[in-house]
């Protein structure tokens, strides 16, 4: 995608002192919102502050709306309300984020509590914002969600026949769930976020263990043991392999066969 321009606020009829920073002009022109909101006097206000700041805005009043909306295309940023009758805002953003739409979400909910905020995060989206707020808030969050553009983030990580959903905390090869105690999840989530990638010693301990172990420790190796004998024995499958004074690595194709281990790496 060509680098997005901004917009001259004269072109657009706005004020100098607005947010020309907002109207991105890209391949499509200016910036299209698909605000999902079922209070139809909020949907009016924020429409009309977007509308103000030369944003294009789409209301949707209810999740099954939002869903043919939004994956039909067209839109730059989804502005989806936590509380919609049929679907709510929670499993509308999960069911995008399944059938590949990748198009930036930003949540909004009266719900403050750490686990709705959690849970909001984990079935997709890409931000949360909790009402009351400011509309200078929502167009600031709306210009980094812009500047970023979709980016694939599936909710459940998939390698080869290997899968793991990071909240529901379940690791499956194929239909079968693997159990793995809260240290190998840990670890075998590094390692799904960065498949191919050669992870040393030191990025494995920062990433699933703290301060409190040394560097020389060996409880790297006895836990890539341990998920060699879960994710790989039982399925006569070769996914994690060492990689000669580098660390280790997940193979991209999930290990589903265990061919001749190329040079430089050992067989488990």
């Amino acid at each position: 995608m060509r680098a997005a321009n901004v917009v001259p606020a004269d072109e657009m009829g706005m004020r100098a002192e607005s947010h020309p920073a907002l109207i991105v002009r890209g391949m499509i022109g200016r910036v299209r919102v698909l605000l999902v909101e079922d209070d139809v006097r909020m949907a009016a206000a924020l429409r009309r502050g977007l509308h103000a700041e030369g944003i294009v805005a789409d209301v949707a009043t209810d999740g099954d709306e939002a869903l043919r909306r939004a994956r039909a295309g067209g839109f730059d940023v989804v502005v989806l309300d936590v509380m919609l009758p049929v679907v709510d805002g929670f499993e509308t953003c999960r069911r995008l984020r399944a059938d590949g739409v990748w198009v930036p979400i930003i949540m909004l909910t009266a719900r403050d509590a750490v686990e709705d905020r959690v849970r909001g995060l984990d079935s997709g989206a890409d931000d949360y914002l909790t009402k009351p707020f400011s509309l200078a808030e929502l167009l600031a969050r709306l210009r980094a969600l812009v500047r970023r553009g979709p980016i694939e983030r599936p909710t459940v990580l998939e390698v080869g026949d290997l899968r793991l959903d990071p909240a529901a905390r379940q690791v499956w090869r194929g239909d079968v769930e693997i159990e793995l105690s809260a240290r190998e999840f840990a670890l075998f989530e590094t390692f799904m976020r960065r498949p191919g990638q050669v992870l040393s010693h030191g990025q494995l301990l920062d990433a699933a263990w703290d301060l409190g172990y040394e560097h020389r420790s060996n409880v790297v190796e006895v836990y890539i043991r341990y998920l060699r004998e879960k994710i790989d024995r039982p399925f006569k499958a070769t996914s994690l392999e060492t990689v000669r004074g580098m660390g280790y690595r997940l193979r991209k194709d999930g290990g589903v066969s265990a061919p001749t281990p190329p040079h430089g790496t050992e067989p488990p």
